[in-house]
């Protein structure tokens, strides 16, 4: 969406591949900095990878433009958020979704925290009715019902541990990287196949093949919707 949003608005994207571990390049970050840059965006955890990424203080610190860090899948994560930095870095704005762990997609709300001055600018530019009232009234439900969303989550967790034992099991997956998010990334012997062959069984995957090779994203689903996948892979 980031993307989206840039070419509507004529802004150009640089964007910086990660390292082999999946973390910042900083020698590409500082070639890449100039005058003309305004913003950085760091998704952690990262999607399609699903790991945390490390060091995000250094990139405020080596930056006098605005960092956005996209913890969209934090309720998902051990890390802690970057929220509690804000008072630390003026620079900094956090944002969080209802889409995720709370289960709220259909609404697409979600939450920016920043410093006051950052949060007056915002105010100024965002539309005077970005967010429809039957919307917020779905997730003051939702924050309403802790025990549900902690259920939820535990539930995802525990079948993402569930998921990648029986994922392990099939000589198809070659790897499967550590995710600190609701979903795994899965090398398999070919994602282009596979997740054609998932398609045909009306089992939906993500190809990411053309950003990590051989590469399948799987969004941790139901205990039924799991093992349907798993017994469609044995069956491919």
């Amino acid at each position: 969406m980031y993307d989206v949003s840039a070419a509507i608005n004529d802004v150009k994207v640089i964007k910086i591949p990660l390292t082999g571990r999946f973390q910042i390049d900083f020698d590409a970050l500082d070639q890449a900095l100039n005058d003309q840059v305004k913003l950085i965006f760091i998704c952690s955890p990262n999607n399609p990878t699903g790991n945390n990424i490390e060091q995000i203080d250094k990139v405020i610190d080596m930056f006098d433009g605005v960092v956005i860090v996209d913890e969209a899948y934090i309720d998902f994560s051990d890390a802690e958020s970057m929220i509690k930095k804000i008072g630390e870095y003026p620079n900094l704005i956090v944002s969080q979704t209802f889409s995720k762990a709370w289960g709220l997609a259909g609404a697409r709300v979600g939450v920016a925290y920043a410093g006051r001055e950052i949060i007056s600018l915002l105010n100024k530019v965002k539309p005077p009715y970005n967010v429809s009232e039957l919307n917020q009234k779905a997730v003051l439900s939702a924050l309403e019902n802790q025990g549900l969303f902690e259920n939820r989550k535990s539930m995802i967790l525990q079948q993402r541990d569930w998921l990648a034992s029986q994922l392990m099991t099939l000589s198809k997956v070659k790897k499967i990287y550590p995710s600190d998010a609701n979903f795994l990334l899965v090398e398999v012997d070919d994602a282009n196949r596979i997740y054609n062959e998932l398609v045909k069984q009306k089992v939906i995957t993500r190809n990411r093949n053309s950003a990590v090779n051989n590469c399948i994203r799987i969004t941790i689903g139901s205990k039924e919707e799991n093992q349907l996948l798993i017994k469609t892979l044995q069956n491919i």
